[in-house]
């Protein structure tokens, strides 16, 4: 995997946060849900406990496959984690308009999913 340079920061807690010029964290390990909510705050959103529910399915997906998932496999991993209803689409979108796949993995300090435009 090509390591990414950062091209901007945010400062959370008193540290400089790298991103990738598409707002990705670029040290995975320097992720923290504060940093999450510094993401979600400079893109005018509010985690709720439904986004968090989300953003913990996708840090566990990436914790066992080494990949951030894309669209398809995140519905389904939604689903298995917290049930058909919360594994919908709709209730994706609802929650992390645009790309759900793409804006969940930023915010849970993942790198951007592969199919993701």
């Amino acid at each position: 995997m090509a390591t990414t340079q950062a091209t901007r920061y945010i400062t959370v807690e008193d540290r400089e946060i790298g991103l990738d010029p598409e707002g990705f964290v670029v040290d995975l390990t320097a992720w923290t849900p504060a940093v999450a909510e510094a993401l979600a705050a400079e893109e005018g959103r509010e985690l709720t406990s439904e986004h968090w529910e989300v953003l913990e399915v996708l840090r566990a997906f990436y914790a066992r496959y080494e990949n951030a998932p894309a669209m398809r496999p995140l519905v389904k991993a939604v689903s298995q984690a917290l049930g058909p209803d919360k594994g919908r689409s709709l209730h994706l979108m609802r929650l992390f308009p645009d790309s759900p796949a793409k804006v969940g993995a930023r915010l849970a300090g993942l790198p951007k999913p592969t199919n993701c435009l």
